[in-house]
């Protein structure tokens, strides 16, 4: 565990808190011109871009009309001063943007309806095939646009996770017992398996089991860490992860 359940935080500790997150991401854009600060937020957006677009999926709004929504509640973020009134204290990162985005659902609609498509600020090189498989319409037809909201979040963040567990492994030289081990991040594996992954790898199967072992425990760490990025405060942390795993189980 990165902090105990129980750690109380002082103002000291949280200002040191937020220089972490992606809070710190936010609010550097917001207080500063500085093409590193742009840059950074610019790859949040990128990172989160498929939680709304689910969200504004489920509104009801069609692919063409959810694409621009999403495209230009980016944009708009983006630009200068405009998150230079953000407040901190706010909490969670997920609920500040998700009302932030509704916030401009319901100012802006109108005027970014009528945009020209394409006319604005590309923030997000749009692939159609991952921003359905982004919004699930079909299959996730009994969930809320809230519901729906937080389901993608949690199914980012463990993505996010994936993708540094992953680069660990190449930075390592590992790769290839990344790609036989990762097959046992998912449920439904056992040590049953163990064996023939040892003979591709030219392992026994109590090396591979403490291989296993190892892979879990660090992505689970990072998982921790990935949810930390996103809370206002250490305290928050246990409870972000047990709404995001109650999230994907819907």
């Amino acid at each position: 565990m990165l902090y105990a359940n129980n750690h109380q935080t002082s103002t000291e500790e949280r200002a040191q808190w937020f220089a972490t997150t992606h809070w710190s991401v936010v609010l550097t854009a917001g207080q500063a011109a500085s093409p590193d600060a742009q840059a950074a937020l610019e790859k949040l957006c990128r990172d989160y871009w498929r939680p709304l677009y689910a969200y504004v999926r489920r509104r009801g709004h069609n692919f063409h009309d959810a694409q621009d929504l999403t495209q230009e509640f980016f944009a708009r973020l983006l630009q200068e001063n405009s998150l230079a009134a953000v407040d901190r204290g706010r909490g969670r990162f997920r609920s500040f943007l998700l009302g932030a985005f509704n916030h401009f659902l319901a100012n802006e609609y109108d005027r970014a309806n009528a945009a020209k498509r394409g006319g604005g600020r590309v923030v997000l090189a749009w692939d159609d095939q991952a921003a359905e498989a982004a919004s699930s319409p079909e299959t996730d037809t009994h969930l809320s646009p809230e519901r729906a909201y937080d389901k993608r979040w949690a199914i980012t963040v463990l993505e996010q996770a994936f993708a540094r567990l992953r680069d660990e492994f190449v930075a390592a030289g590992r790769s290839p017992l990344f790609d036989e081990l990762k097959a046992f991040l998912a449920d439904g594996t056992d040590s049953g398996d163990y064996p023939a992954v040892g003979t591709k790898l030219g392992m026994k199967a109590n090396a591979v089991a403490v291989a296993v072992h190892r892979l879990r425990q660090r992505y689970r760490e990072i998982v921790r860490a990935e949810v930390a990025h996103t809370v206002g405060s250490p305290g928050e942390i246990d409870e972000e992860i047990r709404h995001l795993f109650a999230a994907l189980a819907q």
